[in-house]
């Protein structure tokens, strides 16, 4: 698809969501999971790494924003800027290490170091607020109500999602793609693995640490359950529901997980259950996630229209 409609569609989803739901803080949730989706998709749909440690650049971006407003009253951009800087910061320290293996033993790196890092949260209760979390977290007068803050949100979602427009669409975007489909290949060409590979766990970090900084300000609070385990998994269940290898599909992602857990959670308490089973059914039958299950059935609408329209004109040009 082309860079501009993606785009558009993007734009249209941050322009569509204030005139279907009532919460302005559900639908900023939609846009900062949509983020953190978008770093994981860098790295699991175009480079072809799967990684649970998104939880930690996640958790860094809250603690660093909660921490530089609460503590030292800097102002809120550089507060952010701070916070997108440290969630790069943590993604080039577990990338370094991590990126040296591959496979099962890359995973349970990254996985590793999320147990580390939610353990230093936990105990570090002096900096971080320990099971507490860091509470009052201020946002700037002129972000007063819900939709206030979500005009800010679409807007820094906005700038980020372009700019990973522009990096997947460069010659850097295309290496990626040719190190998740052979990397072997790749390596032999010329290329260096493992600095291409570094590079998008650096740009994953950044766009995820401004998630969880954005999170904290939408809430109030960073809490200790940023940096959990399960917040990995759930930025990477959000990936592979809406799809790899497409950036549209992580806001397809995250509307569907968000707005589903939302409406599930009202009818029943084990909710996740639900969940759970429907994720099942993702995995058995859609296994290109929504975005897929959308092209398909484009596919079959307009692509038999237009396998008709050619085979009437090549008998008409036979005749």
């Amino acid at each position: 698809m082309p860079r501009k409609i993606t785009f558009l569609l993007a734009l249209a989803v941050t322009l569509a969501l204030p005139l279907l739901m009532r919460s302005g803080s559900l639908a900023s949730e939609v846009l900062i999971y949509a983020l953190a989706a978008l770093g994981c998709n860098l790295l699991l749909g175009y480079t072809g790494l799967l990684s649970f440690g998104q939880g930690i650049f996640f958790g860094l971006g809250s603690y660093t924003i909660a921490i530089l407003l609460t503590r030292l009253a800097l102002p809120m951009p550089l507060a952010l800027l701070a916070a997108i800087g440290m969630g790069a910061l943590g993604a080039a320290l577990v990338g370094w290490v991590a990126i040296r293996q591959r496979g099962t033993y890359f995973v349970m790196l990254t996985l590793a170091f999320a147990q580390m890092f939610y353990f230093v949260a936990y105990t570090a209760s002096g900096l971080t607020g320990g099971d507490n979390g860091l509470l009052d977290v201020p946002r700037p007068a002129f972000m007063d109500t819900p939709w206030k803050y979500y005009a800010f949100v679409a807007l820094m979602f906005l700038i980020a999602f372009g700019l990973l427009l522009r990096v997947t669409d460069s010659v850097f975007g295309r290496t990626l793609l040719a190190i998740r489909d052979n990397g072997d290949r790749a390596a032999a060409v010329g290329y260096d693995l493992r600095r291409f590979k570094l590079l998008a766990f650096v740009i994953s970090g950044a766009v995820t640490g401004l998630a969880g900084g954005l999170h904290a300000m939408m809430t109030g609070i960073a809490p200790l359950s940023n940096a959990e385990y399960h917040t990995s998994e759930m930025i990477l269940v959000i990936t592979v529901i809406g799809g790899t290898g497409n950036l549209f599909a992580s806001v397809l992602g995250s509307a569907f997980y968000v707005l589903l857990a939302d409406w599930l959670s009202t009818l029943w308490p084990r909710w996740l259950l639900l969940l759970g089973l429907l994720l099942i059914g993702v995995s058995i039958g859609m296994q290109r996630g929504l975005w897929g299950l959308g092209e398909s059935a484009w596919r079959r609408t307009f692509g038999k229209g237009a396998q008709g329209a050619d085979t009437s004109a090549a008998q008409g040009e036979k005749a």
